[in-house]
């Protein structure tokens, strides 16, 4: 079987078809056992940031703590951080009135870092030959680029499990094989309600 590395986007799948299901206590391993049959999977990299949390949703980083926790119950995933910061704009106003403000100051939320990381390490990790396929979840185009030269110069396969409702129509030009993250897969991947590592037991959030 041929070796294969995994590249997660944790933000892209969480708003690609995770956010508002049923579907948030996702067990990767089983993921990519399911998606990828055919392959030996050596490692699965995870690319996220510590959330946040809203003032209406206190609770938010805790559960992501507690997801984080059992997601490195699995032997051969790595969690890679970004940063994650919010900050105030000034932006326009798609219809402004006659005599009033034409922008407004708003809070803008953005991660930083998961992409970049993602991209490094996909390029490190095909450069020194750890893997024969490298498959990407997310369905971000500025990955295009690595991916490309994955491809046309080290002869190596890269596959793309898209979350999102349509692939991007660049990914799916230049990448060997992609396949679509349906709810139904997700459903039959979860982690059991708990789990445990070297501090205890881990229990899925109530909420999800």
């Amino acid at each position: 079987m041929q070796r294969a590395y995994v590249y997660i986007d944790g933000f892209n799948l969480y708003y690609g078809c995770i956010k508002g299901s049923d579907c948030k206590w996702l067990n990767m391993s089983k993921l990519c056992a399911l998606y990828l049959p055919n392959y030996d999977v050596r490692q699965i990299r995870y690319y996220t940031a510590y959330v946040t949390p809203r003032d209406d949703d206190s609770d938010q980083i805790e559960r992501q703590r507690v997801y984080i926790r059992a997601l490195k119950t699995i032997p051969n995933l790595s969690v890679h951080f970004g940063r994650f910061f919010s900050k105030e704009k000034d932006m326009y106003l798609a219809r402004s009135k006659p005599g009033k403000p034409e922008f407004a100051t708003v809070v803008r939320t953005e991660e930083k870092g998961s992409d970049v990381n993602l991209a490094t390490h996909l390029l490190y990790d095909g450069v020194r030959g750890l893997y024969d396929v490298a498959v990407v979840i997310s369905n971000d185009s500025d990955l295009l680029e690595p991916v490309r030269i994955l491809r046309r110069d080290y002869k190596l396969t890269v596959g793309l499990l898209n979350p999102q409702e349509i692939p991007s129509r660049h990914l799916r030009k230049n990448t060997d094989f992609v396949k679509q993250i349906r709810k139904g897969p997700l459903r039959a991947c979860q982690f059991p309600p708990t789990l445990s590592d070297s501090k205890g037991t881990i229990t899925k959030p109530s909420s999800w």
